[in-house]
């Protein structure tokens, strides 16, 4: 008989876990959403889409996001929808225990922007990224004709150059023209030629050194070209 007794007992005992367990799992699948969402982004010195924006995106509801409760949220379609975004390059979406919509964000980063008929940037992997109407990156910019005929080259110049920290800080302008380089300068006003970009570590690492010495010998005003076509030397036209 007490063998029945502990076996009702236990029997009683999951059954009241199995009703709790999903009762709470109901309400909390049924707990609407919190109107503020929590946005954090992962490049914080990009700025070319706002919270804002974001908290548009994460809750999409017609009328109000405080109808949409925790079950009608599919995640995936509004991580999907984040990461559409022209200026996102990865979002993960999630929800709190408290019903909070939160997204981590990594915008995209911009290296270069192309001037012409056409204006956009040239991503850190390469690819067309339109202008941001919040925010305008100070990144070196580019003219000339015939811009994706070149891109390849243009592309591995213009990373060269941003992940380069004396080199991003200096060069402000590149001109394409017959498929050579001629890059612009934020303190000198002599121009920088290059005709292809094999080498660039040995071309850059001569012009470095051209550099210092002529700031130390204030020579870098008397020129109007400096040429790093040759790998093993830099060579001057005077003014």
């Amino acid at each position: 008989m007490k063998k029945y007794i502990d076996f009702i007992k236990v029997s009683l005992a999951v059954i009241g876990l199995v009703f709790l367990f999903s009762f709470s799992n109901m309400r909390n699948n049924n707990r609407e959403l919190a109107m503020n969402s929590a946005v954090e982004f992962l490049n914080d010195d990009a700025h070319f889409i706002t919270r804002s924006t974001v908290n548009k995106l994460l809750i999409q509801n017609r009328d109000s996001a405080s109808g949409v409760t925790k079950d009608q949220l599919v995640l995936s379609k509004v991580e999907e929808s984040l990461n559409a975004h022209s200026m996102v390059e990865h979002a993960d979406v999630y929800v709190s225990i408290n019903g909070e919509v939160g997204a981590k964000v990594r915008q995209r980063t911009p290296i270069a922007r192309v001037i012409g008929e056409q204006e956009y940037y040239i991503d850190s992997y390469g690819k067309k990224m339109p202008l941001s109407p919040v925010y305008s990156a100070r990144v070196p910019l580019i003219t000339g004709n015939n811009v994706d005929k070149s891109w390849s080259s243009l592309y591995e110049l213009t990373k060269y150059i941003y992940e380069d920290d004396f080199l991003k800080k200096t060069i402000t302008g590149i001109h394409l023209k017959d498929q050579h380089f001629e890059l612009e300068l934020r303190e000198e006003d002599f121009t920088l030629f290059i005709a292809r970009v094999d080498n660039l570590d040995l071309k850059f690492n001569n012009f470095k050194a051209f550099y210092q010495k002529g700031r130390n010998d204030k020579t870098l005003g008397n020129y109007k070209m400096v040429n790093l076509s040759f790998d093993n030397q830099v060579v001057c036209t005077k003014k």
